[in-house]
């Protein structure tokens, strides 16, 4: 038996990303996990390559990080 839970933790779900609502730390714009982990990474001299950009791709489809309800 497999319920809609167990399919989005699969990546099977809808399409649609995970939203998490950080009031205060995110403004109106939307900001993906994949973006955010660029940023750290880049802060920290870790130049991107291309496989960083397309896990970041994915990454952005899997969360989404949001300041508004």
């Amino acid at each position: 038996m497999v319920d809609e839970h167990s399919e989005n933790r699969s990546g099977k779900g809808d399409g649609r990303p995970h939203r998490v609502r950080l009031p205060g730390f995110i403004d109106e714009n939307e900001v993906g996990l994949g973006d955010v982990i660029k940023k750290v990474t880049s802060t920290a001299g870790i130049t991107p390559c291309g496989g960083c950009s397309r896990r970041a791709e994915r990454l952005n489809q899997w969360m989404v990080f949001t300041g508004r309800p």
